[in-house]
């Protein structure tokens, strides 16, 4: 941790710090440091003057209790008492995670009350929990990726103290926690970043406005800023994993990617403490050079998403057809994906018109590299009106999505309310107190959604209060029976996880019919029969190698007995133990 208050300030002449209300000169440390000797204390609160001009808040604060545009307040991490010993991740390969927002999570939208739900987690067999972004950002709630200090933790979600007791309750509930990191970009109001140093690059863009300076002058130290950032995370609050938020967007073209440069930093800080930590990246790559080793030209990174997954599910699901879903019509996509991982391998992209991905060397790889989800925050709340695939499928087809996740040959990932096909939408919503920035944003979202071919008009008011209220989850829906039963669905799949075994790319097979629209998943131990179509299929006639039957959806979601006769009921995922 920071035992003072050296600051990173190359575009000042002159550096003071603001302390309790009285100011103190500091002095050039070399590089773009400034340094000072006032003695460093917990509970203070603090901003710098550059120039005169000021006082700002520190680039890696690690509280705001009066929000962004405030000072800055020091944290001591080393004064709360952890009760986690002995607590070891489950290991990737045999996890299942669940991603949740704090905010919306939970009525109080905090994480005390998030930590009341641990049990619920774990019945459905939860083993991490990934949050999507907890660091600071302008107003009271947002999805988190409009951040702008990335060392403190939303003081309306419970601040950095909070945080801390959320782990240490998820380490003795046997969970471990994964933080989503946003490094590709900064929030628009709050950044104060560029005032201090070349944080951004300029001659470079991406999505959400100029790019993060890691490879210009300067960027040595914004590289370690981010590094120094990722490693608070592991050590001050003692998260398992860190997903990397849209890593497409690094632009980086010095000798060692950002991204292998991270990775060598976690693993030695992770050998030191004796302590498995996961990097899982989200990238639209179609790249295995994500989870390649260092050693062999790679990132050296646990694994990464896998949105192809999502594609293919959800369009043999629904049928919809439009934007990135376009090639994705077939049973056949869906087979390839759970063969080879990635669809677009090489293979050219209608949505990008061009060719895209990089072929997985399906010999040497472990599945579970790839994590996987039919629903995740992006692919609901990037819709225009933020809908579940429950406003759009009936409880078959929403079991079969669940079955091919949950027992799948990749790492499953699941949204918040998923498991018992919450009703609730999860919808795009900010608090921008500047009128205008909200008013950019809301018409910003609309623009979005042309290429999609999306009703424009019905696309939600970001800023509008209720938008984010309609977000939240219903925790009355599980103990409605439809709901309920959905969720005994996920229990059961949960329970059949634990005897999966782990396999490579080769060792999944898959044979189906595409105009009969079945397909079997052969991965041992288990065989999936999934029945897409309208009319039944034969499960001995189609897997002769599914031995004894033991979940058939259709039945179970009518609490009807388990009976060979029925197997195979259109809509439905009959999973056998392989004979």
């Amino acid at each position: 941790m920071r035992c003072d208050y050296d600051v990173w300030a190359p575009r000042a002449s002159t550096v003071s710090i603001v302390l309790d209300g009285e100011t103190h000169e500091m002095t050039p440390a070399g590089d773009g440091w400034w340094t000072t000797d006032v003695p460093w204390r917990g509970g203070v609160d603090y901003g710098y003057l550059l120039d005169g001009e000021g006082p700002f808040p520190d680039p890696r604060s690690r509280r705001q209790p009066s929000g962004v545009h405030g000072l800055s307040r020091t944290d001591d991490p080393r004064g709360f008492e952890w009760h986690d010993a002995g607590f070891t991740p489950v290991p990737l390969a045999d996890a299942e995670i669940y991603e949740l927002h704090i905010g919306t999570f939970t009525p109080e939208g905090t994480l005390e009350a998030a930590a009341t739900r641990f049990d619920h987690l774990r019945s459905i067999g939860v083993t991490h929990i990934e949050l999507l972004p907890v660091n600071d950002f302008n107003g009271e709630y947002n999805w988190g990726y409009d951040g702008v200090d990335w060392y403190a933790v939303h003081e309306l979600y419970g601040g950095p103290e909070g945080y801390r007791r959320f782990v240490d309750a998820a380490h003795q509930a046997g969970l471990a926690v994964i933080q989503d990191v946003v490094y590709n970009h900064l929030g628009p109001s709050g950044n104060y970043l560029p005032t201090f140093g070349p944080y951004l690059h300029d001659a470079s863009a991406n999505t959400w406005g100029a790019s993060i300076n890691l490879d210009g002058e300067g960027s040595t130290e914004v590289r370690s800023f981010i590094i120094d950032n990722a490693l608070m995370w592991l050590d001050d609050y003692r998260v398992d994993g860190l997903r990397l938020d849209a890593v497409h967007a690094l632009v980086d073209h010095g000798p060692v990617h950002l991204l292998a440069e991270l990775s060598a930093a976690v693993d030695e800080f992770a050998q030191s403490e004796g302590r498995s930590v996961s990097l899982i990246a989200e990238s639209d790559l179609n790249d295995p050079v994500m989870f390649t080793e260092r050693s062999e030209g790679g990132h050296g990174l646990t694994g990464q998403w896998s949105d192809d997954f999502h594609h293919a599910v959800h369009v043999n699901l629904t049928g919809e057809t439009i934007g990135y879903y376009a090639d994705f019509e077939s049973v056949g996509a869906l087979a390839k994906v759970l063969t080879k991982g990635f669809y677009h391998d090489g293979t050219y992209s209608s949505f990008r018109e061009r060719d895209h991905g990089v072929p997985i060397d399906r010999e040497n790889t472990a599945t579970w590299r790839l994590v996987v989800a039919n629903q995740n925050h992006d692919q609901i709340g990037n819709r225009a009106i933020g809908d579940r695939l429950t406003a759009t499928l009936d409880a078959d087809r929403l079991a079969i999505a669940a079955a091919l996740t949950m027992l799948g040959p990749f790492t499953p990932m699941l949204f918040m309310g998923e498991e018992w096909s919450a009703t609730t939408p999860w919808q795009f919503f900010t608090s921008h107190p500047e009128p205008e920035l909200g008013e950019a944003t809301a018409k910003g979202r609309i623009a979005e959604f042309a290429k999609m071919g999306w009703d424009e008009s019905s696309v939600p008011d970001p800023q509008d209060p209720a938008t984010f209220e309609r977000s939240k989850l219903d925790w009355s829906e599980p103990e409605q029976p439809e709901h309920a039963r959905m969720l005994a669905l996920y229990q059961r799949l949960a329970e059949l996880r634990p005897d999966l075994v782990e396999l490579t790319f080769d060792d999944v097979a898959v044979s189906y019919d595409e105009d009969a629209r079945w397909l079997v998943l052969d991965r041992a131990p288990y065989v999936l029969v999934v029945n897409l179509s309208d009319s039944p299929v034969d499960v001995t006639a189609v897997a002769p190698q599914a031995g004894e039957p033991l979940l058939d959806t259709a039945a179970f979601l009518r609490s009807a007995p388990l009976a060979a006769e029925t197997l195979g009921a259109p809509h439905s995922v009959v999973v056998a133990r392989r004979a």
